[in-house]
């Protein structure tokens, strides 16, 4: 049985249609690499899966559970990093996750060594106990991570996980990412990090104006498009018809090729 499954997902907000007609089965363990330009309806995917919207037409179902009518239980089992740091920026990291931990029924000795433990991995073990107000986006990131996924969820929504984060710790996230996928979880990475998605993830799935316009792994996608998946989102979203406009940003004799 999937472990997601979408059927005819459409949503808008107001005239503006955002997801047209989406339908999807994923597979337990399966990694997502979920991309797209901007406006393309990842995010808004993302959070219809992870239960934060159910104002939308279709059916959605995670483990079993019909998304629309019971998105608390949803919320209970998964583990979700969104793309904006929003926290309570006058409590410290360990307060937070304390709360967060809490939330998901987890004990407090269990709590306390996990957060500790997983926000020493990220370089924050000097600052558990430090209000997050002065915190950079960076580690208010990290702390949203440790969040998603210290009761070790089976189902990982990310949703732009590595904004803020220097490249030590972007190379830290995919590995833990990577151990996550050889652990099982199943995991939906929406991201614009091409060469990220391209390595992490099993199947990639190309939204644009809302609708899927491709879907396979790498390799397929690689023999039917091009050589990088860098390429093949240029290629199925437009871009190659606007890469001259760098020379038109500077130069105003110089026409943009979509003028």
């Amino acid at each position: 049985m999937s472990i997601i499954s979408i059927k005819n997902l459409n949503k808008a907000y107001g005239r503006n249609r955002v997801l047209r007609g989406i339908n999807l089965e994923i597979e337990p363990g399966q990694v997502i690499g979920y991309i797209g330009p901007n406006g393309a309806g990842k995010s808004t995917t993302v959070r219809i899966l992870a239960g934060l919207d159910n104002h939308f037409e279709g059916e959605v179902l995670i483990n079993g559970i019909n998304v629309k009518e019971d998105p608390l239980a949803v919320k209970r089992m998964i583990g979700y990093v969104p793309e904006v740091t929003e926290i309570y920026n006058l409590l410290t990291p360990m307060e937070f996750l304390e709360l967060i931990g809490a939330l998901h029924g987890m004990e407090e000795d269990l709590i306390k060594e996990r957060a500790t433990r997983m926000l020493g991995s990220l370089g924050l073990a000097k600052n558990l106990d430090d209000r997050m107000e002065s915190f950079s986006k960076g580690m208010r990131q990290k702390v949203l991570l440790v969040s998603g996924l210290m009761h070790q969820p089976k189902i990982i929504f990310l949703d732009e996980p590595l904004t803020g984060l220097d490249a030590n710790s972007v190379i830290m996230v995919k590995d833990i990412i990577s151990k996550l996928a050889a652990d099982g979880a199943t995991i939906f990475y929406s991201s614009h990090i091409m060469d990220v998605v391209e390595k992490i993830s099993d199947r990639i799935i190309l939204l644009n104006a809302g609708t899927i316009f491709a879907d396979g792994d790498f390799a397929t996608l690689k023999n039917k498009y091009g050589d990088t998946l860098e390429n093949i989102f240029s290629q199925l979203t437009g871009g190659h018809l606007r890469r001259g406009d760098a020379n038109s940003f500077f130069d105003p004799t110089i026409k943009a090729p979509n003028e």
